[in-house]
């Protein structure tokens, strides 16, 4: 009755292992039910018929840690020692054994790819002092085969646990026989002496293997440490190299120089013996080293698949890695005196001068007037945070005996704005896509895309309260069209995963939309966040399209200490259509560590044209300022490339000087919460829960949130009770609700099914027809 899927090459994430019908028992009055069982990516799920797969499941137990056990011929026990238990029972022996074997197995591949993740996290997370960059070349290919090898030999173990159990169980049958001895029992005996004596001698070989593989992968990796600490100094050594090398350029080119023009001799005409011409030493003037300002060395990935299509989960594009990469250092030509990005494209000069001028140019939202709304001037702060002493037993004594996914989480740890609100930020800084829709070379305007993608970590730094939870058809809009240019509308599109859907546009003639949800991961002393889906930003003129997908953001000290996070991770920014296709920049955000040279929140990248030459370069911080600088020499096999003249392309505003006493707010943030009349009814800014919260009842606004979670949680029942009753009845199940603004459909030009912007909203509100939103609140 089971179905075991074998797919076709690698695996896609997510398709199921092994699915089928089993009988899991309910309780004493049912019984066994037959349900739908589905074994996939370590966790085992169920369902009451195929058809509840696309929208409810009944139950699901992960088998990481989880006990395993058989109780007679026909049915087995599932434990994760706590409060899942899940009894099963299948047809006859052969199914049994069939869906035993496939979740011991399922269960040995979680736990392994647990470990390998946590030495992945330890090793990302202790060792920060890295060069720039994608992959480590053959230090990759190392841990490869340390990982394959590694694999293998978990294999090896499951499978001698799994022989040692079976074996011990048939001798065990087979001694329980109460059959006279005859002939044929004696032969049967004797096979099983035999088959005895070959599973001892096979364990004991598989035994003193794994011992010598555990001890001999101990010191290969001690071996592979020591081989990564000699390439990375090595590393430096070349670097210091490459850098003295540019300078002894320098000197012999102006040495030159100055011999032509006092011999008079300018035909350029030069011997070999000229062209090997040694000093003593250098001249005096010319240093052999260099600061951060003047160069950096950037690792950049080479042979990598551009192309990455929208829509596309993170899992979907791990094929796309980097597959080789070179280490570029990129040095300031002092020597121009003119930035090669054009006196009237550059917008901001990189002085200090002019960098407060141009703040106040270029983000008019840190002025506190002109900005109106419902006729009277918007707000500059939000309340004050109230100082509640928070008990953790008085949250802890609400969840006991409570499931994991059924603890309400109080207000206390969060801040007065929804994810939908808390996104919407992420355009603070939009004058930088006004800036970049100015340019008509596409690397200049994907430099400057890139710095609008580093702006939207500005504030993490120091906002360390998760905001609320948007409740499903939950909508959110800022119109800020007359007084920063742009508007945006965002909807909270699933619940289960949860998943934000939003789409904004501007004046200047640009227009972004995202698909946002994420996945966490606890770590003990650290909780990481990964964010999926993707964003993308067009712009009408010209056609450019870029598509790219957010890093990784850790938030430590979650037991004890001060709360802080690190943004840190590669992102790849790609042009997907217009005369930017093929375009593409690489940048990397340095993990926070203790022992770097560096300064820390550093982010440096790399805009590279369809033929992979670097074009332009980015340096910043990404809680302050960055960066970019054409690239004046290059190609796609130098490893030292001179760069022109930095300038400023985005300058995060200075937070105002009270805001650490409401939620180091910005002033955008403090606005985005401010009641406004004729939004729709499942506006953020209608939500009494969180509205309660920022004026400081936080008692009220937990109950409130209560309210509205059971609310949801009651919606949800009654559409599965209608879904159950019409199978009863042998009709269509009813439809699960639609977002009102967003349709699920493939983009132009894309496979793959995303949410997109129907172009309704507006319009319902220029009429006040809000007939198609749900009752939420």
């Amino acid at each position: 009755m089971s179905d075991v899927i074998v797919p076709k090459g690698q695996p896609i994430p997510g398709d199921p292992e092994k699915k089928g019908w089993l009988f899991k028992w309910t309780n004493y009055l049912k019984g066994y039910q037959r349900r739908w069982f589905v074994l996939s990516n370590g966790l085992l799920s169920y369902y009451r018929n195929q058809a509840e797969m696309a929208h409810t499941c009944r139950g699901t137990i992960s088998l990481l840690g989880a006990l395993i056990h058989t109780a007679d011929s026909c049915t087995f026990v599932i434990s994760n020692g706590g409060t899942q238990t899940f009894h099963i029972r299948a047809q006859d022996e052969v199914e049994r054994q069939s869906w035993v074997t496939a979740l011991e197995l399922a269960k040995a591949k979680a736990m392994l790819v647990r470990a390998q993740e946590s030495d992945d996290d330890e090793d990302q997370m202790s060792s920060g002092n890295v060069a720039v960059g994608g992959g480590e070349g053959e230090g990759e290919d190392a841990s490869r085969i340390a990982r394959e090898l590694a694999a293998r030999f978990h294999d090896l173990r499951t499978c001698s646990e799994l022989v040692t159990r079976h074996g011990t169980s048939l001798q065990r049958s087979l001694a329980d026989l109460e059959i006279p001895p005859t002939d044929t029992t004696k032969q049967v005996s004797e096979r099983a002496t035999l088959f005895r004596i070959s599973c001892n001698a096979m364990m004991n070989a598989c035994s003193e293997f794994m011992n010598a593989a555990a001890a001999s992968s101990a010191r290969m990796s001690r071996a592979l440490q020591h081989e990564r600490e000699q390439k990375t100094r090595l590393q430096e050594v070349v670097e210091q190299l490459a850098r003295q090398h540019d300078n002894l350029e320098k000197t012999v080119t102006a040495h030159n120089t100055s011999h032509a023009g006092g011999n008079g001799s300018g035909t350029g005409n030069e011997t070999e013996d000229e062209d090997h011409e040694f000093f003593d030493a250098m001249e005096e003037g010319v240093s052999t080293s260099m600061d951060d300002k003047t160069s950096f060395v950037i690792k950049v990935p080479v042979n990598r698949k551009n192309k990455v299509k929208s829509g596309e989960s993170s899992d979907e594009s791990e094929g796309e890695t980097v597959t080789e990469t070179q280490q570029v250092i990129f040095v300031e030509d002092k020597e121009r005196a003119e930035s090669a990005m054009g006196g009237a494209e550059t917008g901001v000069v990189a002085t200090k001068a002019s960098d407060k001028e141009q703040n106040f140019k270029i983000w008019p939202h840190v002025s506190q007037v002109t900005s109106m709304v419902d006729g009277h001037p918007r707000r500059v702060r939000v309340p004050d945070k109230p100082n509640y002493p928070l008990s953790l037993w008085s949250i802890m004594k609400n969840c006991i005996g409570k499931e994991l996914s059924k603890i309400p989480i109080p207000v206390n740890f969060s801040e007065p704005l929804s994810m939908l609100q808390r996104l919407t930020e992420d355009y603070e800084y939009s004058p930088v896509l006004d800036q970049a829709a100015q340019f008509t070379d596409p690397a200049q305007q994907l430099a400057y895309v890139a710095a609008f993608t580093v702006s939207s970590y500005a504030t993490t730094s120091c906002r360390i309260n998760k905001p609320f939870n948007p409740l499903l058809g939950e909508t959110f809009e800022c119109d800020r069209m007359a007084d920063l240019g742009w508007r945006s509308i965002s909807e909270q599109v699933s619940h289960h995963p949860p998943m934000v859907a939003q789409f904004c546009e501007g004046q200047a003639g640009w227009q972004c939309w995202q698909e946002f949800t994420m996945t966490t991961k606890f770590r003990g002393k650290y909780l990481q966040v990964i964010p999926l889906g993707s964003a993308s930003a067009m712009f009408v003129a010209s056609g450019n399209k870029y598509t790219w997908r957010k890093v990784m953001t850790t938030v430590h000290n979650i037991i004890v200490g001060k709360l802080w996070m690190d943004n840190h991770g590669d992102m790849d920014i790609v042009g997907e259509a217009g005369p930017a296709t093929g375009y593409v920049a690489h940048l990397k955000y340095q993990p926070y560590s203790y022992f770097s040279k560096d300064t820390q929140r550093k982010v440096t990248g790399v805009i590279k044209d369809p033929q992979g030459v670097p074009r332009y370069v980015l340096q910043g911080h990404w809680d302050d300022r960055v960066e970019v600088a054409p690239v004046s020499s290059a190609s796609p096999d130098n490893t030292v490339c001179k760069t022109g003249k930095f300038v400023l392309a985005w300058q995060r505003v200075p937070a105002p000087p009270d805001s650490h006493k409401w939620y180091n707010f910005t002033l955008l943030a403090a606005q985005l919460n401010e009641q406004e009349e004729g939004v729709a009814p499942t506006d953020s800014r209608l939500r009494p829960d969180q509205r309660l919260m920022e004026e400081g009842l936080w008692d009220e606004a937990n109950t409130e949130k209560l309210r509205l979670e059971e609310k949801q949680r009651g919606a949800r029942r009654q559409l599965e009770a209608e879904a159950e009753a019409a199978a009863a009845r042998g009709a269509d199940p009813p439809p699960p609700p639609r977002p009102a603004w967003f349709s699920r459909e493939a983009a132009p030009g894309q496979p793959h099914l995303r949410h997109l912007y129907n172009h309704r909203y507006w319009e319902c509100k220029a009429r006040r027809d809000w007939s198609g939103c749900p009752d939420i609140f």
